[in-house]
């Protein structure tokens, strides 16, 4: 075991190998006591999907305690390489052998590649399905999709740094800032360990106040628990080929609305509300902005609807369109059953909703509003400068002046973000896939939402999608997760070199 680490340490020289394997290690014994849900659950219910939970709690068991308590690091020290290659190697790691059960399944079991696909969107939250119908699963299988979209939508890191100490003061905050969406990041508290467990205490009593919620209306037990971990962490996956339009209940769509906008809100906003720093979270410019776009959309899609003559009756033009924009800003990717006989306009409006997703340090997808409003202060700046080309113009957000080197950072992501969807459709095409279906779908996979190309007209689900495009999408859906950089820094030379 020593020969095979000292081998890796030469080949890697500038990577502390060993640390990484033994901390997923950890993560792997983790995941494992998150799979005891699905198989206990299996086993209240009676069926028989228990035995591939049973294999795969002790697959991952066995795999994570032998890199963890094997490995012995010479040194413990993790500096940012080590983050940002642990940060995206465990969500990897996680879809790995979080896929196994839907590939034991004794159900129509998945194909490597369906599983792969389908065990990623659900950590990444992004609630795309090759599933046609979910009719067969069993309840084992349904909550895991649902645990797998909650898991992630905090983040598996930050659970992980709140729950290993010894990572806050070994690469801790390189991990965060690695995992956490946004453009700047802050600690809540002084250490990076307590901020983690401040946003997961959050996360989690938000969760349960949302099953509480759902249990007191028409749901029962096990729907109100898989559509709290879906709803909480904005990812969308239901527990029914209907979804949430099984119950008909206007109860449920108004909490739905109501906790998918608050996963859509900064977290570090949610925790200045829980302590009465109210003032802080009105004069955000980015939690200011959000409200405006749902606002403005509202208006647009309820006038819409209304001239199209589809205002048959209130909630068509006041629940239906406000459940659906902040499904879309969010990234929850739940629709109303009229959505599709909307129109095309109100789709392209969609679409840039998908696009710019809610707030940087949410559950939500996208690109962020925060990049948004950065984006449109440098654009203003650059045509001002062009009348008076020696005005010291600056980009400004919740009163403080954001540096140029942010201003950079967030134009070329912008920039890297609408490369990735036209190379993702391209490669799609070449693989056979229509025009439409191909773009679409790598648009909706990089900004997390997981609306199937079907929405367009033009196809189906994701289960028209070929082997080799799965494994693109899935790539992208992580790479929209983790923001790009993340995920593409591992890529360049510069990366694995001293």
């Amino acid at each position: 075991m020593r020969r095979s680490v000292h081998n890796l340490r030469s080949y890697f020289p500038v990577i502390n190998i060993p640390v990484l394997l033994r901390i997923m290690g950890l993560l792997l014994v983790i995941e494992a006591a998150f799979l005891l849900v699905p198989l206990t659950t299996c086993l209240i219910y009676g069926e028989s999907d228990w035995k591939a939970f049973l294999i795969t709690f002790a697959v991952t068991l066995a795999t994570g305690s032998v890199m963890a308590f094997a490995i012995h690091p010479t040194s413990p020290s993790m500096g940012k390489r080590e983050g940002f290659l642990l940060t995206a190697m465990v969500w990897v790691f996680f879809s790995t052998f979080g896929m196994l059960p839907f590939m034991l399944m004794t159900d129509r079991p998945l194909s490597v590649s369906d599983a792969f696909f389908e065990a990623m969107s659900g950590f990444t939250t992004t609630g795309a399905s090759i599933m046609t119908s979910i009719s067969h699963l069993s309840h084992g299988a349904v909550i895991w999709r649902s645990l797998m979209q909650w898991i992630g939508g905090m983040g598996i890191i930050l659970f992980t740094l709140a729950v290993i100490p010894m990572l806050n003061h070994s690469g801790g905050m390189q991990m965060f800032n690695a995992e956490v969406t946004g453009i700047t990041h802050d600690k809540l508290r002084p250490r990076i360990s307590q901020t983690a467990k401040s946003l997961w205490l959050i996360y989690f009593t938000l969760t349960v106040i949302l099953f509480l919620l759902l249990y007191a209306g028409p749901m029962e037990e096990f729907d109100a628990v898989c559509y709290a971990f879906s709803i909480m962490s904005t990812g969308g996956f239901a527990t029914s080929d209907e979804g949430l339009g099984l119950w008909r209940s206007d109860y449920i769509e108004v909490v739905a609305t109501f906790f998918m906008f608050i996963g859509g809100v900064s977290f570090t906003l949610i925790y200045r509300a829980v302590h009465r720093d109210f003032k802080a979270v009105w004069q955000n410019d980015v939690f200011r902005t959000y409200l405006g776009i749902i606002a403005f959309c509202y208006v647009v899609f309820a006038v819409t609807i209304w001239l199209n003559g589809q205002a048959t009756s209130v909630k068509a033009v006041t629940l239906d369109p406000l459940f659906q924009i902040v499904s879309m800003i969010s990234s929850t990717g739940f629709e109303v059953p009229e959505f599709g006989s909307w129109g095309t306009f109100i789709l392209a409006m969609v679409i840039v909703l998908m696009f710019f997703g809610a707030c940087a340090g949410s559950t939500s997808g996208g690109a962020k509003i925060d990049r948004l409003i950065y984006m449109l202060q440098n654009c203003h700046n650059e045509i001002e400068r062009c009348i008076h080309p020696n005005n010291i113009l600056t980009v400004r957000v919740n009163g403080k002046v954001i540096p140029h080197e942010t201003v950079s950072k967030v134009i070329a992501f912008l920039c890297l973000y609408v490369l990735i969807i036209l190379v993702g459709g391209i490669i799609l095409t070449a693989m056979g896939l229509p025009l439409i279906d191909a773009f679409f779908s790598t648009f909706t996979c990089i900004s997390n939402t997981g609306l199937s190309a079907g929405v367009t007209g033009y196809g189906g689900t994701f289960s028209i999608i070929p082997d080799g495009g799965k494994w693109v999408l899935a790539m992208i859906m992580l790479i929209g997760r983790l923001e790009l950089f993340t995920v593409l820094l591992l890529f360049t030379p510069a990366f694995w070199k001293k």
